[in-house]
């Protein structure tokens, strides 16, 4: 069923500005440095390679959210595709598995701001904990509220980046690219492994496809420009990166401050700290209006305690939603602060999740976009590679592997109550009629 009947009130500068946001995130403070520090210049080249790769994946995920506007993103295309078990595992690996990016964000927020105000560092666990709450407050009252202040996060950020690389440049050695490849092209492999971080976030505007005036316009427009955009921005970071710090790229804890002071001491950490907070916030926004959507539209599918469901459809606020994910994200971030602030163990969950998803996402795209046409193809190239990815994961995949569990525990426990039940020959659709009504305008509008 087709409809010109405007789905929500998004247009294309809060959607670009939310897409760029999701993709130009917190590897923005780091990723130049390791990836220099792997690779050495030729994390150039590992910085290309990713922004093609990226193109595919992008591309799929456009293609499905202008095609098919549904607040539980690629949820509801695993639904469409490969049924109610995979689609509550696709839902499960993002709200519980992605979510366990939060305390990266604010610890890595709070160790840029410690160091460039010369705190303490014990002050990094209050000003992470301070970090969080403005993007969760932000979107209580709306996602039509927290795109305008995404628009205004990341015009600032761009100007900031494009002013960075402006002052950077005049400073470039070329000296500093020579040898070009000190570690090999195995280093230039690790250096893409880091970036596909970097370029994660795609699969965030699903979940808000439906928050837009017009889908099948403004996605693809959106989703076009903020490839540009964040490549253009990774790209150039990296090569003043490489031609102003040379092999000291990698040093420390917060890399880009190194760059900053060499290019402008003293208010280049003050630009830095603004990026900092931006970064972390603007990440934070956007994914919040993702969680918030896909924690009501999995309640109203059954998934998730019915309770949560309000605010699903277009337009809604899913305020009951956001809280659940807010308990959520501050458990991670208690266990990360009382662990000593070492996020790594947050990253390979995040990381393992956020391959299975596109893995699982890919090859749903695969089934329900219609064959040969430019989406379907990019799908079907996205699918490969991702796949690839996920066999690359090796051992971390077992975070996304335990939540599949549960979903399959949830469909048996779901099956024998219906057993239980006198319609118990009734199939399962993943969705209690009443509940899912407040979703079904925006699944079926497409």
């Amino acid at each position: 069923m087709t409809s010109t009947h405007p789905h929500g009130s998004l247009g294309i500068v809060q959607g670009t500005a939310l897409y760029i946001a999701s993709v130009l995130g917190t590897g923005l403070l780091v990723l130049p440095g390791l990836a220099a520090d792997v690779a050495g210049p030729a994390s150039v080249v590992a910085v290309i390679a990713v922004i093609v790769l990226s193109v595919p994946l992008a591309g799929t995920f456009a293609a499905l959210a202008a095609r098919y506007p549904d607040p539980g993103g690629v949820a509801s295309y695993v639904r469409r595709a490969l049924g109610p078990t995979a689609a509550r595992a696709t839902g499960y690996w993002f709200f519980f598995g992605v979510g366990a990016g939060f305390p990266v964000l604010a610890i890595l927020g709070g160790e840029y701001l410690t160091a460039i105000l010369h705190l303490d560092r014990s002050a990094v666990a209050l000003l992470a904990i301070v970090i969080v709450l403005p993007p969760f407050a932000i979107n209580l009252l709306g996602v039509r509220v927290a795109g305008w202040v995404q628009f205004v996060l990341t015009g600032l950020l761009v100007a900031i980046v494009v002013l960075l690389v402006s002052a950077a440049f005049p400073a470039t050695e070329a000296s500093r690219f020579e040898p070009f490849l000190p570690h090999g092209w195995a280093g230039v492999g690790t250096a893409i492994s880091l970036f596909v971080w970097a370029f994660a976030g795609w699969e965030v505007g699903t979940h808000i496809s439906g928050e837009f005036r017009d889908p099948r316009r403004i996605i693809p427009r959106a989703t076009a420009i903020a490839l540009v955009v964040t490549g253009m921005a990774y790209l150039l970071l990296q090569i003043v990166t490489v031609g102003v710090l040379g092999e000291s790229a990698g040093d420390g804890a917060v890399p880009l401050l190194a760059l900053a002071d060499a290019v402008a001491p003293g208010v280049g950490r003050t630009a830095v700290g603004v990026v900092a907070a931006i970064v972390v916030l603007g990440v934070l926004n956007s994914y919040l209006a993702a969680f918030g959507k896909l924690g009501a539209s999995l309640a109203a599918n059954g998934d998730l305690p019915r309770f949560l469901a309000p605010g699903a459809q277009a337009g809604g606020i899913p305020r009951r939603a956001l809280l659940l994910f807010f308990m959520v994200a501050m458990t991670y971030l208690g266990i990360a602060l009382a662990t000593g602030g070492q996020v790594q163990t947050f990253i390979l969950i995040h990381t393992s999740n956020m391959v299975s998803i596109y893995a699982v996402g890919m090859i749903a795209a695969t089934l329900i976009l219609p064959r040969f046409t430019v989406g379907w193809v990019m799908a079907v190239v996205a699918a490969v590679l991702s796949v690839g990815l996920m066999l690359l994961a090796g051992a971390n995949l077992l975070p996304a592997a335990a939540l599949a569990l549960v979903a399959i525990a949830v469909t048996v426990w779901r099956r024998w109550r219906r057993g239980r039940r006198p319609d118990a020959n009734a199939p399962e659709t993943g969705a209690d009629p009443q509940a899912a009504a407040e979703v079904k305008t925006a699944t079926t509008r497409a």
